[in-house]
């Protein structure tokens, strides 16, 4: 896709080493920033003007399954404020999204200090959001956009553990969701790292 946006232009944010590995290798002239779980890592880390957080998210409607593409339009930051993604680059994205056979929500989408589970799903669903995660909001630049592929629903929960991996795996409890995960989680990774690279590579 022809577009006037230089990748080497932009800053990916990836919270997880799983997340940030795909898009390392669907588009390796991108800067890309492993910032943590709600940017715990980033220490201050200049983002730079152009950024898109790419990974990851919960699903709030019971409509949207694991695989499901977001490019949201809005983000609610955790202070209630909300962020306008960049019509350009969420435009870009969307095309891109389209031409991988994935039609994208642009619902908003919200950015929580917690995993949003249970009652905090149909809540945030009724006022309209598609999805939840963890940094997108807290992000500070001139131009910010967002993809995320669904990877928990309203119907398959994950467990709070999950924020603390290694110890997740300590818990038997934990042990079938481990294995869904470790199909799930990687493919919806590249899913939304694919995105990237037919947006700007």
């Amino acid at each position: 896709m022809a577009t006037s946006i230089d990748c080497k232009a932009l800053t990916v944010v990836a919270a997880t080493r799983m997340e940030a590995r795909a898009v390392r290798r669907a588009l390796p002239s991108a800067r890309v920033l492993r910032t943590g779980v709600a940017l715990s890592r980033a220490n201050g880390t200049e983002c730079g003007d152009i950024v898109i957080s790419c990974g990851v998210a919960g699903g709030l409607l019971t409509s949207v399954a694991t695989g499901t593409v977001l490019v949201p339009a809005w983000v609610r930051r955790p202070n209630g404020e909300m962020l306008r993604c960049d019509p350009e680059l969420a435009a870009l994205l969307e095309a891109a999204a389209r031409r991988l056979g994935f039609e994208p929500l642009s619902h908003p989408l919200v950015t929580s200090a917690a995993l949003v589970r249970g009652s905090a799903r149909a809540l945030w669903a009724a006022r309209g959001y598609a999805g939840a995660d963890m940094e997108t909001g807290l992000l500070e630049a001139s131009r910010v956009a967002s993809v995320r592929v669904v990877l928990d629903t309203p119907s398959r929960e994950l467990s709070e553990d999950w924020l603390h991996p290694t110890a997740a795996l300590l818990r038997p409890h934990n042990w079938p969701q481990a294995l869904w995960l470790a199909r799930e989680a990687p493919r919806c990774a590249r899913t939304a790292a694919d995105v990237l690279r037919v947006a700007f590579g």
